[in-house]
This record gives C-alpha cells, structure tokens and sequence, in this order.
C-alpha cells in the first residue's frame, strides 16, 4: 500500500481555490487601506481624489464576497484534513503554503526596505507610515498563518488558531466599515454623481450664454432662446427633478445660472477634481444644500463679440 498521499481533483480546486481568495482578499484590503488613507491624509503633491470613491467600492465589493468564500475554503480544507489526517502531508499543500510563504515575506522585506528608505530621504510623512503599517499587517497575518499551517504533520495535532478565527474577520469588517464612513452610503454617491451631472449642465448651459452674447452682442432673455437645431444643443433640465434649470439675465454682460443641490461640496468635489476640469481657472462652483445661484460676469475682452461686416 502506498502511504503517500495523492492528490484528487477535489483537493487541487479547493486549494487552488482557497489560495487564490486568499491572495484576492489580501490585495482588496490592502487596496482599502491604501484608499482609505489617501482619502483621509490628503497629499498636497497629488491633489486629485477620486470623489466617486471608486477604489475603495470595489475593494468593499471583493471583500464582501471573496473574503467569507476564502475562510469557507480553509474551513472545509481544514475539517477534511482533521478527518484524514494524511491529507496534511499533500505536497500540494505544502508547495502553496511554501510559495504564499515567500511572497509575502518579500513583500514584508520589500516593506521595510521602502520605510527605511523614505526615512532616510526625510519623506516619513503620516499617510505613508499608515500605508506600511496596513502591509506590515496584512501581509503579517497572511505568512503567520501560512506558517503555522505548514508545519501541521499528521502526526501532530492541529490546534485551532481562535487568533485568526475571530482576529481576522475582526479586521475586515472594521476596514469595511470605516470605509463606508470615509466613502458615504450608496445613496449619498447617487447624490454625489447628480451633482456633478448639474454641475456639467450649468457649465454647459455658460458656455451656451458667453456664444449667444459673443454672436448676437446681447444677453439671451431665456435659455430656450439659445436652443439650435443646427448644433442640437437643447436645453437640459435637472437629472433627478426633471425642473428646469434657472437662468437670471443681469444688467449688460452679467448673468446667474441656478440649480437645487442635494450635498453640500467638498474641497475635492467633482468639479474640481477631474484631471481635465471644464470650468475656467477662477471661477465658483461650490455649492451648499438646496438652491444655489453662481454668478457670472462676461469680460468682452476674454470673449469679444463678433464683428460683423457692414
């Protein structure tokens, strides 16, 4: 009789399986904490913020599934070795454990090799720290896991690791949930998103207003009077509402353009943080709750009118 384990395609995808949800929920929640970090500690040097908090979504998003499917994994795997205890000397088994075992201990060396680094060349700043700190731990837990498993014989009695049962899924759902928090509800992110679409429409809505006054030399009376069928431009209405927006034409070249809010802007709101920003350098667009009016003020040596030959 051969004692040499073999291994069944029941045992290859249920390893391979758990191993590759390990790696996944690993990355999501370092790329969590990362997000989290440069959301909160801001970096004048990289002044953009995604304000659709996309990163950390999608990290949430893997968590949420990939991270119970993985410990459901190491659950049944652990459960079926305890039941054939032979099942521990899988050199399947120990080839994985082994590999996750060296990568994260090149990325744990990798990670003081990089704080060193920054410290030296004065650049310790508090959000970098807190990103080596989110890998020290990640990655630690990861190889002392995979540490004390590969050294389970089956001649040695498994002892149940408590510190990873209840620690582990104790860290993930407190990085979820403090993600919720720096990201907002999946209502507030709809509020976001119809503001910026208002925004994009009352800048539409400006440009409209400076060529109607550059071609005709006067102020349009209402926006349905700047509607071309030639260029297709019509005028918008509010996205969630369906109210049209307000436009209040002032004395000579000044004019408001208004529209109701439904949160109140950030210091890295949409309009201000999209790499290629079509508002003009100077101008207001912040905005409070509910109804706000920016005003505006046509300079005719910005936009001249158009001569017109006699």
């Amino acid at each position: 009789m051969d004692p040499r384990p073999k291994t069944t395609p029941k045992d290859f995808f249920f390893y391979f399986g758990a191993m590759i949800t390990l790696y996944w929920s690993a990355i999501s929640l370092l790329t969590l904490l990362f997000q989290i970090v440069d959301t909160v500690f801001r970096d004048d040097l990289n002044s953009y913020v995604d304000p659709y908090s996309g990163g950390i979504r999608f990290a949430i998003a893997s968590l949420i599934v990939l991270f119970p499917v993985s410990v459901l994994l190491f659950r049944t795997i652990k459960m079926g070795a305890l039941r054939e205890p032979i099942k521990f000397s899988l050199p399947l088994r120990r080839w994985l454990y082994a590999l996750t075992i060296f990568v994260t201990a090149i990325a744990l060396i990798g990670d003081v090799i990089a704080l060193l680094n920054s410290f030296l060349g004065g650049e310790l700043t508090a959000r970098f720290v807190f990103k080596v700190i989110s890998v020290l731990v990640v990655a630690g837990v990861v190889f002392w896991y995979c540490l004390l498993e590969i050294r389970i014989h089956p001649d040695t009695p498994a002892k149940p690791q408590n510190g990873f049962l209840f620690g582990t899924p104790l860290l993930v759902l407190g990085a979820i949930v403090y993600g919720f928090i720096v990201m907002g509800s999946p209502s507030a992110q709809r509020s976001l998103r119809f503001d910026d679409q208002r925004l994009s429409e009352l800048q539409s809505i400006q440009w409209q207003v400076v060529n109607f006054w550059q071609q005709k030399g006067r102020m349009p009376v209402t926006l349905t009077e700047m509607e071309d069928s030639i260029s297709g431009w019509r005028v918008s209405v509010d996205p969630a509402t369906k109210a049209p927006y307000e436009f209040i034409p002032g004395e000579k070249n000044t004019f408001k353009l208004c529209a109701v809010f439904e949160r109140q802007s950030t210091s890295f709101s949409p309009s201000s943080t999209k790499p290629y920003p079509s508002v003009i350098a100077g101008e207001n667009w912040q905005h409070g709750v509910g109804r706000t009016c920016f005003d505006r003020t046509i300079d005719p040596e910005f936009y001249p009118p158009v001569k017109r030959p006699i």
